[in-house]
């Protein structure tokens, strides 16, 4: 009879019967559509049922009664396999932050497990990221860490990333992350504990040069760490390379000049060499020349006085056409006016016409008045 009060939505009815034959399952289903949300939690404890729990939770959580669906989510989140479920309802409501203390309550239980702080985890990086390195340093042991790693990467938590990646023996990608995101992720002691971890040997170069252009007054530090596991030559060369780099970039003359000496002193002839070509702008020929003739490796400084000569002699031949184009210049003169036997002038007044002026036959200039001449005067 109470069933069938219960689906005719005779709730009142229905709450007695199930009072009197003690069915507090079914009772607080039904305190639950009259609105009893403390009544229906009682009756939740008394069923003890985690269907019934479910049911008490989310029909508090629809009720804005936050509180009493703490309690009832308390009993749903022990069981794993109904955690899930439970999150998705509060997240597809919107109600995070209520999630977020019913997950904090439920960690001091005693059947805590894995997937309660693992979601938790996933919360604080999308809603409380201020709070998740506390909680990982906490209780990282007991998280699931490749799913909290994405969770972190995709929040672009990059110090906490780095954080799980060395507690899960991901070196690599811990040093890399630190450096791709140094001001979030970076941290002298960090840095140096696991850079000696990492199994990719090019990583110590990479943290070198990381170094240099962000630490330059700590890479004796980094050396430290590293002097036993790196190649003393590939290092020499490196740091070699850099310093031609930075003597190109000062258009310090001197520098460069002392950085070839430097390395002819070390009898490292092939940097000799490149950095002939890495600091030729800056480098004077005759200091080169008598560097390599007196430490006798003409050979190496050849190819160098070779291009030094091609460049001479390619202004020399700028400078001889040029000189060319200027004297035939010179030489072109105005053209000469042509010289008529005959001259003609032709001027308004008679003043301007000279007493000697002989005009063609039969011409005579306008305003003047002259007898023909018959003939030519030769």
């Amino acid at each position: 009879v109470g069933d069938r009060c219960y689906e005719e939505g005779m709730y009142e009815a229905a709450k007695l019967l199930y009072n009197n034959v003690s069915n507090f399952a079914r009772l607080a289903s039904t305190l639950v559509h009259l609105g009893e949300y403390q009544a229906a939690v009682d009756s939740g404890r008394k069923a003890n049922s985690t269907r019934t729990w479910k049911e008490v939770c989310f029909a508090c959580v629809d009720g804005e009664e936050f509180r009493l669906a703490q309690i009832g989510g308390l009993h749903i989140v022990i069981h794993a396999d109904e955690l899930e479920e439970l999150i998705s309802y509060y997240q597809d409501r919107g109600y995070f932050e209520e999630l977020i203390g019913l997950l904090e309550a439920a960690l001091g239980l005693e059947r805590a497990h894995m997937g309660m702080f693992t979601e938790l985890a996933i919360l604080y990086s999308k809603f409380k990221p201020q709070k998740m390195r506390e909680h990982l340093e906490l209780f990282w042991s007991r998280v699931n860490i490749p799913k909290v790693l994405r969770a972190a990467e995709q929040a672009h938590l990059w110090a906490e990333l780095v954080f799980l990646y060395d507690k899960y023996e991901e070196y690599d990608n811990a040093i890399i992350t630190m450096m791709n995101h140094p001001t979030d992720a970076w941290k002298e002691g960090q840095f140096k504990d696991i850079i000696a971890k990492v199994a990719n040997v090019e990583l110590y170069y990479k943290a070198l040069q990381f170094y240099l252009d962000y630490k330059p007054l700590l890479i004796n530090d980094l050396l430290l760490v590293l002097s036993p596991r790196l190649d003393h030559t590939r290092t020499v060369n490196f740091f070699s390379k850099d310093a031609m780099q930075y003597a190109a970039e000062s258009k310090d003359a001197e520098l460069a000049e002392k950085l070839l000496q430097w390395f002819l002193e070390e009898g490292k002839q092939e940097c000799f060499a490149a950095c002939l070509f890495t600091c030729y702008d800056l480098l004077h020929p005759d200091v080169v020349l008598e560097l390599a003739w007196r430490h006798n490796i003409m050979d190496f400084a050849m190819p160098y006085f070779i291009q030094v000569m091609r460049e001479y002699l390619t202004k020399v031949d700028k400078l001889d056409a040029s000189e060319s184009l200027r004297k035939e210049e010179e030489q072109v003169t105005e053209p000469t006016p042509i010289v008529f036997g005959q001259q003609l002038m032709l001027t308004a007044g008679p003043s301007a016409v000279p007493p000697q002026a002989n005009f063609p036959y039969g011409y005579t200039a306008p305003g003047f008045t002259q007898p023909p001449v018959y003939g030519f005067n030769m």
